[in-house]
């Protein structure tokens, strides 16, 4: 028995290791055709988007620079934006829940990693947990103004500056300032 088990566990060490060969592989491949596509440096440069995020978003959002004529078309489209209904006195706020689910991961994901990297997502989602937005519901919202932010970059052509992005929240625009020089 413990022959035959040796075996198997060898087989299967084979099989991780040309797996794991193939995931670098692909993520090489990720990496030259993303950096070829040119928005790839204004993506890249949003906080919590790495080489594997940043292609996947591009890819969820599609690069039609006409599809979305606002942020809010944007943010509607990832269902980072919460729905309001509205009835005389009564509204009522909910999560959207029909989605493109490798889209909000992927900003979910990305807003979870910018905690660590930008501290104005960082004050944006203590603000948000301040007052009493649960952890999922606040990382949403980050997500939701990562959005906005995005396309206001996308829409001007030039990258990522935290200091603009956080600065006020008035316009998701004024997160990309043009470059100089």
């Amino acid at each position: 028995m413990t022959a035959a088990y040796a075996v198997s566990v060898r087989a299967l060490v084979a099989m991780l290791v040309t797996l794991n060969e193939q995931i670098d592989f692909l993520h090489g491949q990720v990496e030259v055709y993303f950096g070829r596509h040119p928005d790839a440096e204004i993506i890249r440069s949003q906080p919590g988007l790495g080489p594997m995020l940043s292609a996947r978003v591009l890819a969820e959002f599609g690069d039609d620079p006409h599809r979305y004529t606002s942020a809010k078309a944007r943010k509607n489209y990832a269902d980072t934006s919460p729905i309001t209904r509205a009835s005389g006195r009564k509204k009522v706020v909910t999560a959207r829940f029909v989605r493109n689910d490798r889209l909000i991961d992927a900003l979910i994901a990305q807003a979870f990693s910018a905690l660590r990297i930008s501290s104005g997502a960082r004050a944006y989602y203590e603000k948000q947990r301040a007052r009493g937005i649960e952890f999922n519901a606040a990382l949403r919202q980050l997500a939701n103004r990562l959005v906005g932010i995005l396309h206001g970059c996308l829409k001007t052509g030039t990258p990522y500056d935290e200091a603009a992005a956080w600065s006020h929240r008035a316009h998701a625009l004024a997160a990309c300032t043009p470059a100089h020089g």
